[in-house]
């Protein structure tokens, strides 16, 4: 099991480089935002998975951090989503690619600070 939820948390750690490089991509000029969203869901999949996994080998959690850490994701995905649903329509919106990756790294700041 312990296998298992190692290659889960690098996943999930993936996820987190492909938000932070599609982020810089975009700020760069790139059009495609497709790393950012698809790292935004990789992150609650595997986010949500890794809590289960956890829970199933009887690791103690805090909840609230949980709690929190989806909260954050899951405003990651919505800011990933929408930005690159009004660039496909020509409307591109810069400050929710900021938002996405100022985020990320609050969820990386829960992830660490909090014990």
């Amino acid at each position: 099991m312990e296998l298992v939820i190692r290659l889960f948390v690098v996943l999930h750690l993936l996820g987190m480089a492909a938000i932070l490089g599609g982020w810089i991509a975009a700020r760069a000029g790139s059009t495609s935002f497709a790393p950012l969203v698809w790292g935004a869901r990789a992150q609650v999949v595997t986010g949500l998975l890794l809590v289960g996994l956890n829970e199933m080998n009887d690791e103690s959690l805090i909840h609230a951090k949980v709690a929190v850490k989806l909260l954050v994701a899951i405003a990651v995905a919505a800011c990933a989503e929408i930005a690159a649903a009004r660039a496909r329509k020509g409307e591109p919106k810069p400050a929710l690619v900021d938002a996405a990756a100022g985020l990320t790294v609050l969820n990386v700041l829960v992830a660490v600070l909090w014990h």
